[in-house]
């Protein structure tokens, strides 16, 4: 008998299943591959793929990713909680030909009322766009440029990596969102058709924040419809061992946290695909697009 919490669902599990409470793989292990900086106020983590073996002089796409809420107060640790950590790995980089990684933290801190405060919201949405064109230039340019720019986005921050590329449609090529519905605006889905933007959603059915039925369920025959697009909704989120995922922060958010599969790219750790009309996973698709 595990001493863990037992899941809201875990009655519904499917026979033969087993829950798994934590992801399979080694937290920080690429930490040492960013750099750690600031642009005016906002503190951020850099991956430069010419510092690790892509030659300078040529274009390589630039992969935003956007955490999710409390998590810039954890350090190192939000580049994990992105998903952006195995993004620097040599594989992650050889499928994509190179990419530049750019993890933006919100200036988060725990006020004297116990509760988070400066986490993510519209304000932010200038600033965040003024800190990509900066590295763009300062950091990007001098090295052979900026081809593609995909946004990522963790729960808060997937309401960000779709916000963003509303206000500036003309700028993003590409949308990540994970465990996050902010898609489902009808004013966001003519943004995207009208620009062409590339939309990979992950969100569980059985998400314990947002509500699959009522938010995304209505709209995927048009979300299908795009013409760059992957709609991701499984029955059950996987952790590599293909047990299903239960993670307790004081209430369960195993299903809500899709970015733990997403960041091992569907896969599972035999190396079989999660969804197996993604045979090389999110990065397969991902390469797909950038190359479009």
């Amino acid at each position: 008998m595990s001493d863990k919490p037992t899941p809201p669902w875990a009655n519904e599990i499917p026979e033969g299943s087993f829950i798994s409470y934590a992801p399979t793989y080694k937290v920080g292990e690429y930490f040492d591959r960013f750099h750690k900086t600031s642009y005016d106020d906002i503190t951020y983590y850099f991956f430069d793929p010419t510092e690790h073996g892509f030659e300078k002089g040529k274009k390589y796409p630039l992969l935003v990713f956007m955490h999710g809420y409390t998590n810039a107060l954890e350090g190192d640790i939000c580049i994990n909680y992105t998903g952006a950590e195995f993004y620097s790995k040599d594989d992650y980089q050889k499928t994509l030909g190179g990419a530049y990684v750019l993890v933006p933290l919100a200036n988060e801190y725990r006020g004297d009322d116990e509760k988070v405060h400066g986490s993510w919201d519209d304000s932010y949405i200038p600033r965040v766009y003024d800190l990509i064109c900066d590295v763009m230039k300062n950091q990007a340019e001098p090295n052979g440029g900026i081809s593609k720019k995909a946004i990522f986005g963790n729960s808060l921050g997937g309401t960000m990596s779709i916000r963003m590329p509303v206000r500036y449609p003309d700028f993003f090529d590409i949308a990540i969102p994970v465990g996050a519905d902010a898609i489902v605006d009808e004013n966001n889905l003519e943004v995207f058709e009208k620009n062409n933007i590339g939309l990979f959603l992950a969100l569980g059915k059985r998400d314990e924040i947002n509500n699959y039925e009522e938010r995304i369920k209505p709209l995927l025959p048009r979300l299908e419809k795009l013409k760059k697009s992957f709609i991701f909704t499984p029955d059950w989120v996987y952790n590599g061992d293909h047990g299903i995922a239960s993670i307790n922060f004081g209430f369960e958010m195993g299903q809500h946290c899709i970015t733990n599969a997403m960041h091992c790219n569907l896969m599972f750790d035999d190396g079989t695909p999660m969804e197996p009309t993604l045979p090389n996973g999110v990065l397969g698709w991902l390469s797909e697009v950038l190359k479009d």
